[in-house]
């Protein structure tokens, strides 16, 4: 099991600065600095894990420098409960028509043999919070890597806390990535341009 998946089953629970972080450490081979990081952050933020999720935890930190006590201390909870979010592939009003990251990301996952399939949703909170794009990529390579990739591009293109799912084949999703990929629409199909 890897940090990565870890990250996967914490979308959702923990907020996108944290996890794009995460990610863009795990993306430069970081992994110890996400091992010693991890474990504080979920406790800060009173996130439960399930047993399965302590397992990975243990699986892909401990040998990477985690602290054993800070992981023991974690909180653990049977099952995870309901979304604090909806999901929609209808883009809010203030996206226009020419969505520029949308061809953006097209463009540059056009092409790449990896990429099973790119698409995008639109998460709303269920009370609060802003609206925040979800780019959810299936691939065969290495997902830390292109999850690091795609959150580069988009912060370069003025979203700076990028919602990025890399997923890799065979993965079992979580509820979270299960529910976006329910309301989302290709951003690249058959090598293709796919509007917004």
């Amino acid at each position: 099991m890897s940090a990565h998946e870890l990250l996967l089953r914490l979308a959702g629970r923990l907020n996108d600065r944290q996890l794009w972080r995460f990610r863009d450490w795990l993306a430069a081979d970081a992994v110890d600095a996400v091992a010693r990081a991890l474990p504080l952050t979920l406790l800060r933020e009173r996130v439960a894990i399930t047993p399965e999720e302590y397992r990975i935890a243990v699986s892909a930190l401990m040998g990477h420098g985690a602290d054993a006590e800070k992981l023991n201390a974690l909180a653990w909870v049977d099952e995870i409960g309901e979304l604090d979010y909806t999901f929609s592939a209808e883009s809010p009003e203030w996206v226009s028509m020419g969505d520029s990251v949308a061809v953006v990301l097209s463009a540059m996952l056009r092409g790449r043999p990896e990429v099973v399939e790119a698409r995008s949703s639109w998460r709303r909170g269920r009370t609060t919070g802003p609206v925040a794009r979800v780019v959810l990529v299936t691939t065969t390579g290495d997902a830390p890597r292109l999850a690091g990739e795609l959150q580069r591009v988009l912060r370069a293109l003025g979203t700076y806390e990028p919602a990025v799912e890399v997923l890799p084949v065979g993965t079992e999703l979580p509820r979270y990535h299960q529910a976006a990929l329910a309301a989302s629409e290709p951003l690249v199909a058959e090598g293709h341009l796919v509007p917004s």
